[in-house]
């Protein structure tokens, strides 16, 4: 399989467990790795035939600007299913997604959940 890999998608969203979160939102970013079969667009040259990550992004950005949930678990999960389930070249898609400023008391860079999801 080919990969398409879209890496630190920006946004702003309202995720989180606790009500401080919910109401001043915090940035979240993505990372997708799409894996597809891209022999016939190498041949057409068209988009057509592949996977418009432009369409992908809007797709993303919807989700995690859009409707609050509480675990990125879930967030991720949403993002991975609605990009099978969207983008039907994609055979399968990591989603990585990162919350640089989650409530934790102490120093550190990123918490990450990585979500992988395939066709059956």
């Amino acid at each position: 399989m080919d990969k398409i890999v879209l890496k630190g998608l920006h946004f702003y969203g309202y995720h989180g467990v606790f009500p401080e979160e919910t109401r001043k939102g915090q940035p979240f970013s993505v990372d997708l790795i799409m894996e597809l079969d891209t022999s016939d667009a190498v041949q057409s040259d068209s988009i057509k035939d592949t996977v418009d990550y432009s369409a992908v992004y809007t797709t993303v950005q919807e989700i995690v600007e859009g409707r609050p949930y509480k675990l990125i678990e879930k967030v991720a999960a949403v993002i991975a299913d609605t990009v099978l389930d969207t983008y039907h070249r994609i055979q399968a898609v990591e989603v990585t997604l990162h919350k640089p400023q989650a409530p934790i008391d102490g120093h550190f860079d990123d918490v990450t959940f990585v979500i992988r999801r395939s066709r059956s």
